[in-house]
């Protein structure tokens, strides 16, 4: 952690931010049930990037997009040192179906907030500032989720994810260029110095607590499965239960068995049946087929790894039992990740600075950061919300919560700039 005497007089308008979080969040409106829809390289995504490029360039940001269609957004240091490891902040703006406003976007509007702070003080960081909009984040179009930064991270080559096809049956590469933003940078090229997401909870936590700042010190594990189970159809009303090779079945007793394996693990390991599916789906037919996704988390590697193997071995001894077949495909696999120390002490003094409460977290959720600290030392900002509800149109943080996050975020680069310039 950096301290310093004197400070530049940065402030940030709070109601700039505001009016853009309102102003991209009505790009991809769902008009009849509410929320948004902005599915990464759809036309309404393709929309809200061009918003935040055009918020960039009234920045007088330098603009640059690569070729998964990452975009940075870079203030200049005072030093002329260009696109060297500068000081990174950003998140994403594609969504989930049916989305709340805040998820990723925040961040994002809250970086340019940062931004808009220096140019609007007349002055310029002692090392550059980077905002990135990192691609399909969610994943929800095309799998893996946080793609473009693991791509950016090094993590996927860049040719395996740009031949991607998604679930409508599009190549990721292809709706790139159809949208614009097939960019010609090199995936990684700006390495950061340091990388600093602020996003909101999407958890319970700080407002049951009634705490404001979340200093993210880790963030989960996450292992994505899914499972298919092969079994005979027949008559539902001749079949003898002892004679079944009942694929449905199966695939239920697979879903408590996790449920199961998650309710015994001291509440560390969280495990979820997300999709499920039946053949031939008919009320009165024994499924003879069924698929299921299993997601399973936990902060600790071994841990998620015994809980990995507790399900491959559960799957082994069902399938001798019910005479079925089973298959699993490994989705995505991410291992937990511990974020650098001195950034989160640093969060921790900010918030504390300016008396918020604040409290030492994991993030459940998976986000860019956890990619980006595989290259640059790394943290989060959390910041409530309401009811933990989030990927919802309910989604929601107050205004004041959000200001003050993002005065830690302005805090914190200020900060980590100044110490780069000694």
């Amino acid at each position: 952690m950096c301290d310093i005497s004197e400070q530049q007089v940065l402030k940030l308008d709070g109601g700039k931010l505001l009016e853009q979080v309102r102003v991209l969040g009505g790009v991809g409106a769902d008009e009849d049930v509410g929320g948004r829809t902005r599915i990464a390289l759809t036309d309404s995504e393709k929309a809200g990037r061009d918003l935040v490029v055009r918020w960039m360039r009234e920045l007088d940001l330098d603009v640059q997009v690569d070729s998964i269609g990452n975009i940075f957004g870079t203030l200049r240091s005072a030093k002329g040192d260009g696109y060297q490891a500068p000081m990174m902040v950003g998140s994403h703006i594609d969504t989930v179906t049916n989305a709340g406003a805040l998820d990723g976007c925040y961040g994002v509007l809250a970086g340019l907030a940062v931004a808009r702070a220096y140019r609007e003080a007349g002055v310029l960081p002692s090392r550059s500032f980077t905002v990135g909009a990192f691609t399909n984040e969610e994943g929800i179009r095309y799998q893996p989720d946080m793609m473009g930064s693991l791509v950016y991270a090094g993590g996927l080559p860049l040719q395996q994810a740009l031949d991607t096809i998604g679930t409508d049956g599009t190549k990721l590469g292809e709706e790139l260029s159809r949208i614009g933003y097939a960019g010609t940078m090199v995936p990684g090229s700006i390495v950061p110095h340091e990388y600093v997401e602020l996003h909101i909870e999407q958890g319970p936590i700080l407002e049951a607590e009634n705490i404001l700042i979340g200093v993210v010190e880790n963030l989960q594990g996450i292992s994505w499965q899914q499972i298919t189970i092969q079994g005979n159809a027949n008559h539902a009303g001749t079949t003898p239960t002892h004679l079944r090779h009942d694929a449905g079945w199966v695939a239920s007793a697979i879903a408590t068995f996790v449920r199961d394996l998650a309710a015994n693990s001291g509440g560390t390991t969280l495990a979820t049946v997300g999709c499920m599916r039946f053949e031939p789906n008919v009320i009165n037919v024994i499924p003879r087929r069924a698929t299921l996704t299993v997601d399973l988390r936990d902060p600790d590697e071994s841990r998620l790894q015994a809980a990995e193997k507790a399900l491959a071995d559960f799957l082994v001894d069902v399938a001798e039992k019910e005479g079925v077949k089973v298959s699993t495909e490994q989705l995505v696999r991410f291992s937990p990740v511990v974020f650098d120390a001195d950034l989160a002490n640093e969060i921790e003094a900010s918030a504390k600075r300016f008396g918020f409460s604040n409290r030492r977290m994991t993030s459940g959720a998976g986000h860019d950061a956890q990619m980006i600290a595989r290259i640059a030392p790394s943290a989060m900002i959390f910041v409530p919300s309401r009811g933990g509800i989030s990927h919802n149109p309910r989604e929601h943080t107050d205004d004041d919560q959000l200001v003050m996050g993002a005065e830690v975020l302005l805090d914190v680069v200020k900060r980590r700039l100044e110490c780069a310039s000694r």
